[in-house]
């Protein structure tokens, strides 16, 4: 019996393997679903004043983590552009540990879809909000919590079928209990 313990360790250990391929990354749940989002203050990019998140208590919004390093950004950024024309939700951008000018020129090159870019140069607030890598993007509601997250890159099809609907859905809460 001993000399087939490597071979049942190997299907095991294959068993998980094949398992954990066939999982779709984009799908990994974040504890900070239905939770208060991390609050944080940072500076704007190229500017001298600060953003702070919690300006944004009251409405929905989106944050989306980006870099001008991240190659999956660029594929992601004209989604984003249509995004900012299509809803009249506030995006905000977190520049990710990027430089200041690179991130300035890369958005000048690709166009600015976003309200406001917060500078997270040293990637702390990025950890706090469970950033795994570039792009993410979140749906935060008017309470402040944490809807939905994102992970890699939007795509016209997971902006269609998940973004917009729970924007939506979202704004309509929020109207619903002002009134």
């Amino acid at each position: 019996m001993m000399r087939f313990l490597p071979l049942i360790l190997f299907v095991v250990l294959a068993s998980f393997l094949a398992w954990g391929l066939q999982r779709d990354p984009s799908r990994i749940e974040s504890p900070l679903i239905n939770q208060a989002a991390p609050e944080f203050s940072l500076p704007v990019l190229a500017r001298s004043d600060t953003f702070d998140s919690t300006s944004m208590l009251g409405q929905v919004w989106v944050l989306n983590v980006f870099a001008s390093w991240c190659v999956a950004c660029v594929a992601e950024h004209p989604l984003l552009v249509q995004l900012a024309k299509d809803s009249d939700v506030p995006l905000v951008g977190l520049n990710y540990r990027d430089k200041t000018d690179d991130a300035v020129a890369w958005l000048d090159r690709f166009g600015d879809p976003f309200e406001t870019v917060a500078e997270d140069a040293a990637g702390g607030v990025g950890i706090d909000w469970g950033v795994y890598g570039v792009p993410e993007t979140f749906v935060i509601d008017a309470a402040g919590q944490v809807k939905y997250k994102h992970i890699g890159p939007l795509t016209e099809e997971s902006i269609a079928s998940t973004v917009l609907p729970l924007l939506k859905s979202l704004q309509n809460k929020e109207s619903v209990s002002l009134q």
